[in-house]
């Protein structure tokens, strides 16, 4: 069962994405972990009706994610047909393509035939007649940009898609697609890049400033830094951490003495400011009204619960904002 939506959307706050129509929540629930055909489906399903029980209205997907690849949409479109699929007016689904899905020559990158042929099975797989956002996700050395872009506009045109956006393009590469978007008219509104306390390249290569000065929308990926900006490797590295049992994404390197030093620095003001780490790392992203949503990955439902809390305080003092850029130094 899923809550009646008058307490639903009192537990969450939404910011407007760019200059668009379009509002998105401040946590958003990324599918990138924990919803491939290796996870539990009974889990996944708790973690959707968690999430958006409590006002998270964002699930994001990529026709890569799994494992195996398109097995997180196919378990979504499940999710999607055992009730959620009731609440698609009040959902906002978004999906990219651009990394390899299938062999040939055109199973990755950027050409409009990888793009149109991806979303159609991306569209298939979860049982939907359109998605929100469709992303490209990551540049493409090799396509020409225009044929990206107007390949987004077509699909759009198409009913497809509602709005398009980018994934993992910095600055001037986002300059430079957004300037066609303009020409075409077409609905471009977000870019997705990974950010948080420990990575902050949006804010060295400028993309952070220019896109809140230029009406584009910042989603964020990784703001917990895979879990480094948790309590979970405080003390050591457990045996059941996504480092012993996956590897893929956070090395067991990262998990090193001067690291860990700064994460016990944050953990210590994020207790004064009664927070846990992990929502004193999501709140910090969201200080300044420059990121229109941040991105979480869950393994189960408390997780989700816990990430939520933060919305109730993303203001920081000078004095903290100070001792955080001094701890990270």
């Amino acid at each position: 069962m899923y809550t009646a939506k008058e307490t639903r959307y009192d537990k969450m706050k939404y910011q407007r994405c760019g200059s668009s129509g379009l509002m998105l929540p401040a946590v958003s629930l990324g599918l990138w972990h924990n919803f491939g055909s290796n996870g539990n489906f009974e889990t996944m399903q708790d973690m959707c009706r968690t999430a958006f029980d409590n006002g998270i209205t964002h699930f994001d997907l990529a026709n890569n994610y799994g494992p195996e690849a398109g097995s997180a949409e196919e378990n979504f479109g499940r999710i999607l047909q055992k009730g959620l699929g009731a609440y698609r007016d009040e959902l906002v689904i978004s999906t990219k393509a651009g990394y390899e899905m299938w062999e040939g020559p055109y199973g990755n990158w950027g050409s409009k035939k990888h793009l149109v042929a991806s979303l159609d099975q991306s569209l298939k797989r979860m049982g939907l007649d359109y998605v929100d956002i469709f992303y490209h996700h990551r540049p493409d050395p090799d396509t020409p940009l225009e044929e990206t872009a107007r390949a987004l506009d077509g699909i759009v045109k198409s009913g497809k898609a509602l709005y398009v956006g980018v994934s993992n393009y910095n600055k001037e590469q986002t300059i430079a697609i957004a300037a066609l978007f303009q020409e075409m008219g077409t609905p471009f509104i977000i870019n997705q890049r990974k950010y948080s306390m420990l990575v902050r390249d949006i804010e060295s290569d400028g993309l952070k400033s220019y896109a809140a000065a230029h009406g584009i929308g910042i989603i964020t990926f990784c703001p917990l830094a895979q879990g480094l900006l948790t309590d979970r490797y405080l003390n050591g590295i457990p045996a059941d951490s996504r480092i012993k049992t996956d590897g893929r994404f956070l090395k067991e390197n990262a998990v090193n003495e001067e690291t860990i030093a700064k994460v016990r620095g944050l953990a210590e003001l994020a207790a004064q400011r009664g927070q846990t780490l992990a929502q004193m790392a999501l709140a910090w992203i969201l200080r300044d009204g420059d990121i229109t949503s941040v991105l979480i990955g869950a393994s189960r439902a408390s997780q989700i619960l816990d990430n939520i809390g933060m919305v109730e305080n993303t203001s920081f003092t000078e004095e903290e904002r100070k001792k955080i850029d001094e701890i990270l130094a």
